[in-house]
């Protein structure tokens, strides 16, 4: 390697400005480390970089950003996330740093998020089919909104094909200290470890879970109901319904799901056909009519008005800005006008 390993760390707004710095500042550190034994070599080259001209971190400091651009690895740090937070609207706002994501890695760019980022890689969808890691805090939401990703709760860094994932906050130096080691080396990357006083030794974050943190168990009512409503995104909702069909009255359906799932039941089910809509815009030439349809709206211009009230944009303006390009090409220009998007039809839950 002639020159520089160019590192670049995604900044984006909400996250977290040391996990934007910490894996940066362990690099100097490393890098110093390497130049006391006698390494002679490129180094690293770090870059915070943004899709945006100025950056917010979580807690309100303006942080320091270049254009995006050409890397050689990919970081995305984590942000603030809390019970009660809205991940359809939180997500939904960073779309330009998705798009971006999806594109280095497109470009075979290996991308490493740190704890919660990984919702982010997720959301971009990196990570279906892939092993992967994030927050024990956070580990059973993640497995619920992402059940296409196979999740390794107890581990600490986990790498699946170029992509790597990595526990909570302090893991990122785990990633940072087996990264050194990769390129200058164990004793660099042991004297980097007792320099900065770092257990370069951890293999699982276990046994850090504290029990009396995880979320309230017993949610398994709320997982029903949404299993059901899934399965049925298309079906007419109909609350009577669905509360026949686990067998209580509408009041205690919406009681016992607003405790375990903190929404109603109408409110998941639109940021579900939302979800599933977002994908088809981006991956298919189908009608703006017919993905709604598809998604459970007769009137498109209802499924505009909810589209937009979760993403900040119209279906159209959506599909815009995200589509992708290969799916475009492969669709070919009959399918922009050629897609009914009816659906086999769906009962009800």
């Amino acid at each position: 390697m002639n020159s520089p390993l160019r590192i670049g760390v995604l900044a984006y707004p909400g996250c977290f400005a040391s996990e934007v710095y910490g894996v940066p500042d362990l690099l100097v550190m490393a890098s110093h480390v390497a130049a006391a034994q006698g390494a002679v070599g490129p180094g690293y080259e770090v870059s915070v970089l943004s899709p945006r001209r100025r950056v917010v971190a979580s807690g309100g400091a303006v942080l320091d950003v270049a254009a995006v651009r050409p890397v050689d690895v990919l970081i995305v740090p984590g942000f603030e996330l809390s019970p009660a937070l809205d991940l359809d609207v939180t997500l939904g706002r960073l779309q330009p740093e998705l798009a971006w994501i999806r594109a280095q890695a497109a470009d075979g760019t290996p991308v490493v998020s740190i704890c919660v980022g990984a919702f982010l890689l997720a959301e971009a969808g990196l990570l279906a089919g892939r092993g992967a890691t994030t927050s024990w805090l956070f580990a059973d939401r993640f497995a619920r909104r992402y059940p296409e990703v196979q999740l390794r709760p107890e581990s600490l860094v986990v790498t699946d094909r170029g992509v790597t994932t990595t526990a909570a906050f302090s893991a990122m130096y785990d990633f940072a200290l087996r990264f050194v080691r990769e390129y200058d080396g164990p004793a660099v990357a042991r004297g980097t470890a007792r320099i900065a006083l770092l257990d370069d030794a951890r293999s699982s974050q276990s046994p850090y879970v504290d029990a009396a943190l995880l979320p309230t168990a017993g949610r398994e009512f709320s997982r029903g109901v949404k299993r059901c409503l899934d399965r049925h995104l298309a079906a007419r909702y109909d609350l009577r319904a669905l509360a026949a069909e686990f067998h209580v009255s509408t009041r205690t359906l919406l009681r016992r799901f607003g405790e375990e799932a903190g929404e109603t039941p109408l409110a998941y089910l639109q940021a579900a056909r939302v979800r599933r809509a977002r994908h088809l815009l981006e991956t298919t030439g189908r009608t703006v009519a017919g993905i709604a349809a598809e998604v459970g709206y007769r009137d498109p211009g209802t499924f505009g008005g909810i589209f937009a009230r979760h993403t900040g944009q119209r279906p159209g303006e959506y599909r815009a800005r995200f589509r992708r390009s290969e799916d475009r090409a492969a669709d070919g220009p009959a399918a922009e006008h050629g897609d009914t998007g009816r659906g086999d039809p769906v009962g009800e839950c």
